[in-house]
């Protein structure tokens, strides 16, 4: 019998779906970031408070402001009181619009404060929440996003929030106060007038959530695309030495070009909807005012109106339909907000893999690590197998080489004891605690590490050590600096320990640059030190001296060295050897060669060129 087999799936983009199944969701989504920014603002309750009391003062004085005007109106064209009485009426209505024109700007004045501060405060604190929440995240996570996509967040994200939770309630509420309160007194002017002035509110409101949804997903698509421009840019910047190195310079101004094109081209559509739907909500709201003028002026000639009411109707409703296309354009930023909105609190919510907190805390740290059977993979690459039943262990104070050629697995393993990774399988264990049941701080206060590429800030000198230790003293930093026998190089700089590094640390030299992130290992004090090639950008006579600073200030402590000369092998108690992520081989330097296996063939390549094949 044959088995009938499964179609192949079909392209969504070209299957029929008549029914969108995600519409539900979408919906969810768009009312959870919604209550989300309504949180957002209800931490700034009392500023807020404030500010809308303001807005309804100035509201309450703007709406009365036609009512004076229907009476100087009707005042100078009455004759029943006589001249003095009219001049007297007109008189009194003029004072009474000026003391409302007062009050309306002094109510406006603070009600925009209120509002401002509000949402500076609110974003403020946003941003905040946000770059902590990205601190927080796992290494795997920063593997998977760009520094450009992430800075975007941070930025242009937040700043349509901004403008979302403070100056646009202000004015969504003010307008809002101002259509209710002017249907209210054009109602008590004349019923018929305002009938036909609302028939065409429904029709510019479908208008308005029809439209509102295109923009949502055109404004999030321009974010989107807004982003990964801001990557380019980022990823060129950060790498101008290459860029130049290459002449690269015209490719990457296409490639940027590219990618704000992208943007601008998402951005050009969402202007074009956007002009469509003013223009469609503004002709229906100015065809409805000429409606309401043309049947007003019937009802002033036949006597059922007077010219002051009619008058104060046509300012009413020129309030009102201004009122509604500004809420038109308000519901579109609202609608940009909920896709920025979506992202940053996608960020905010997410838990990282591996908990900032919680675990045991290492008191005394003595320096005991083992490897038990460990395997692992990395995330982004979950199929590949990077070190496999990994076993051994290191003694305090115990100096350990790791050697082997490029891609066994040296700086994984490296990585896994400070836990920026989390194994696959196995344990990595510090003083036989499981490295996953401790806090991170306390497990990393008890590492340093020194990398091939040391990260220094765009700080000074000082400032780049007391990232170690925030609170050394001056006589501290520079015995950290004479052991990793760079003191006299800073004293020699024009301000000495205020000399400003440069971003990454590119106003010193390679071997410059080293020895200050030595200096800042060794300032930190740690019980377990992690050097991963860390003498390799050093000249013969720089490495000697640090090596031999290294030497001492290692005493004691224990040690994981990925090798690069031959004198950190050889110096080593123990070397294990990594191939093809499995620990092939251990031992003291000469038992090793004796053994002929590849740690013999490494050495062997080590004394011909004296370079690790990494």
């Amino acid at each position: 019998m044959s088995q009938a087999t499964n179609p192949a799936p079909r392209d969504p983009a070209q299957a029929p779906n008549p029914i969108d199944a995600t519409a539900p969701e979408r919906t969810r989504d768009r009312r959870a970031s919604f209550s989300k920014l309504l949180a957002l603002a209800r931490e700034e309750w009392r500023s807020l408070a404030a500010g809308t009391f303001f807005l309804v003062v100035g509201s309450v004085a703007g709406l009365l402001y036609p009512r004076g005007m229907q009476h100087i109106i009707d005042g100078a064209l009455s004759s029943k009181d006589g001249l003095v009485g009219q001049r007297a009426l007109v008189d009194q209505a003029a004072v009474e619009m000026v003391v409302l024109a007062i009050v309306q700007s002094a109510a406006v004045a603070l009600r925009f404060w209120f509002f401002s501060v509000s949402g500076e405060r609110i974003v403020t604190r946003l941003r905040q929440r946000l770059y902590r929440t990205i601190m927080k995240q796992e290494v795997a996570f920063f593997d998977e996003r760009r520094t450009g996509e992430l800075t975007s967040r941070l930025s242009s994200d937040t700043g349509v929030l901004q403008s979302a939770v403070s100056a646009n309630i202000s004015m969504l509420l003010r307008n809002g106060a101002q259509v209710v309160g002017g249907v209210g007194f054009l109602f008590a002017t004349s019923r018929i007038l305002t009938a036909l002035m609302l028939a065409i509110v429904p029709a510019v409101a479908v208008g308005a959530v029809v439209y509102g949804r295109r923009l949502r997903k055109l404004s999030k698509e321009a974010q989107d695309a807004l982003a990964a421009a801001g990557e380019v840019a980022e990823e060129s910047i950060s790498g101008l030495r290459t860029v130049r190195s290459f002449a690269a310079e015209e490719m990457e101004g296409d490639r940027y070009a590219t990618a704000v094109e992208r943007s601008f081209s998402l951005s050009q559509r969402r202007a074009t909807n956007a002009s469509i739907f003013m223009a469609a909500a503004s002709s229906a709201s100015f065809i409805a005012a000429a409606l309401v003028f043309w049947y007003g002026a019937g009802l002033v000639m036949g006597g059922k109106m007077t010219v002051g009411e009619l008058a104060s109707f046509l300012v009413y409703t020129l309030f009102v339909a201004f009122a509604l296309g500004a809420l038109a354009d308000l519901w579109a930023e609202f609608m940009r907000a909920l896709g920025a909105a979506e992202r940053v609190f996608e960020l905010i919510e997410r838990e990282p893999a591996i908990p900032p907190h919680g675990g045991e805390t290492i008191a005394a740290p003595e320096g005991r690590v083992t490897f038990e059977d460990v395997g692992f993979s990395y995330p982004t690459r979950a199929d590949v197998p990077v070190l496999r039943g990994v076993r051994f262990e290191i003694a305090p104070g115990e100096v350990v080489a790791l050697v082997g050629p490029s891609g066994a697995g040296k700086t994984t393993l490296t990585q896994l004891v400070p836990r920026l990774y989390d194994v696959t399988s196995g344990a990595v264990r510090v003083d036989g605690i499981d490295v996953r049941d401790l806090t991170q701080a306390s497990l990393r206060r008890a590492i340093g590490v020194v990398s091939q590429a040391p990260h220094l800030f765009h700080e000074t000198v000082a400032e780049n050590l007391r990232y170690a230790k925030p609170d050394a003293t001056q006589e501290e930093m520079e015995a950290a600096a004479r052991a990793a026998r760079i003191h006299d190089v800073i004293e020699a700089m024009p301000d000495g320990y205020r000399t400003v590094v440069g971003e990454r640390g590119h106003r010193l030299s390679g071997g410059e640059q080293q020895r200050l992130a030595i200096a800042r290992m060794l300032l930190k004090d740690p019980a377990i030190v992690i050097l991963d090639e860390a003498t390799s950008s050093l000249d013969s006579e720089n490495e000697a001296a640090v090596q031999q600073a290294l030497a001492t200030a290692l005493q004691g402590r224990t040690s994981l060295v990925i090798a690069h000369r031959l004198s950190t092998i050889t110096d080593a108690d123990r070397i294990l050897v990594l191939d093809h992520g499995r620990l092939v081989e251990q031992g003291r330097h000469q038992e090793l060669l004796d053994a002929g296996g590849l740690y013999a063939d490494l050495y062997r390549t080590l004394v011909r060129g004296d370079l690790t094949p990494t």
